[in-house]
């Protein structure tokens, strides 16, 4: 088996790499595999969020926030024109930090269902 596995996530940081092995520590192969497998499914890479957020520069604000589940957010974002545009450009400076918040939230869930052997 590869030693690191979540090398290979696109767009991948070393605090995400050390963030996930902390997480994943004391897993067994098979709830390893299956954290590995849900939590490829759920992850954005942060340039895929850089992307959507460009998206709101070209008419429709708030993308990235629909994307990392932010509804209401998302929703806002539509309405104000993502803040007048002042929004879209805090999230695209900090599109690295919503990724990784995003992540985190979905690595919590991974491992909690990994845990449960489902």
């Amino acid at each position: 088996m590869n030693n690191n596995p979540y090398a290979s996530f696109p767009g991948v940081t070393f605090e995400e790499i050390s963030f996930l092995r902390q997480m994943t520590t004391g897993l067994t192969e098979s709830q390893n595999q299956t954290f590995l497998n849900l939590y490829y499914g759920r992850r954005k890479s942060p340039q895929d969020i850089l992307i959507f957020t460009l998206i709101g520069f070209i008419g429709i604000a708030g993308v990235q926030r629909f994307v990392v589940g932010q509804i209401g957010m998302g929703i806002i974002y539509v309405f104000t024109g993502g803040f007048c545009l002042i929004g879209t450009i805090i999230d695209l400076i900090n599109h690295k930090s919503l990724a990784n918040e995003y992540n985190q939230k979905m690595a919590y869930e991974s491992i909690e269902i990994a845990r449960m052997g489902v």
